[in-house]
């Protein structure tokens, strides 16, 4: 199964992450918090904010594209901003 997933560092709020993985999403986590990803190494530690899992991996790309336009990036705004409220 593939998995979406968005993360947001806890070093600097303001910046989130989209990746697909076919690992387990706190499997993928712990990769990002270890600096094994060159693009979230800088702004680690990393926390889990929203996954989707997928059974087809076009469909997995698919969204994981989506999340990054400019369209998914409002989706993925709400998500942050309604995370941040209910901590």
């Amino acid at each position: 199964m593939y998995k979406v997933y968005l993360l947001r560092s806890k070093k600097i709020a303001s910046k989130s992450y989209i990746g697909i993985t076919i690992k387990s999403v706190h499997e993928r986590l712990q990769e990002h918090n270890e600096g094994l990803s060159r693009y979230t190494k800088s702004f680690r530690p990393w926390e889990i904010i929203y996954y989707e899992n997928f059974y087809c991996k076009t469909c997995a790309k698919q969204r994981e594209k989506f999340l990054k336009s400019g369209f998914g990036y409002r989706f993925r705004k709400l998500i942050l901003e309604s995370y941040t409220k209910l901590r």
